[in-house]
């Protein structure tokens, strides 16, 4: 199977793993080349690279990310996906893999960093 996932729903999942186990490479697979990931309070991060490295910087700062998708709506290969923490444009890809365009994440603090 490509990288990326079959549906939008799907999507979150990875994405949640991705945070869980903390994998950048998993990470940067769900993204298009040139997509863009705000959240967490850091600068935005355009590309595979930039994303990469935000995503250190949160797990860092102990921030997860809960797959929890409340409404996606899908026309064609595009999907706007809003979730209890996050606003997502995914597009599936050539390969018919969905990944995502723009990632807008509000991350919840991990229990251990609510209780310092």
């Amino acid at each position: 199977m490509p990288a990326g996932a079959r549906t939008p729903e799907e999507l979150e999942t990875l994405l949640e793993d991705a945070f869980v186990l903390q994998d950048p490479q998993a990470l940067v697979q769900l993204f298009q080349p040139s997509a863009t990931l705000v959240g967490g309070g850091l600068p935005e991060a355009r590309g595979h690279q930039q994303i990469a490295r935000v995503a250190a910087q949160l797990w860092d700062a102990e921030r997860l990310y809960l797959a929890d998708p409340r409404r996606i709506l899908q026309v064609g290969d595009a999907a706007l996906v809003v979730a209890g923490h996050a606003i997502n444009v995914a597009r599936r890809t050539d390969d018919g893999s969905w990944r995502y365009a723009i990632s807008l994440l509000d991350l919840e603090e991990t229990t251990a960093t609510k209780h310092r």
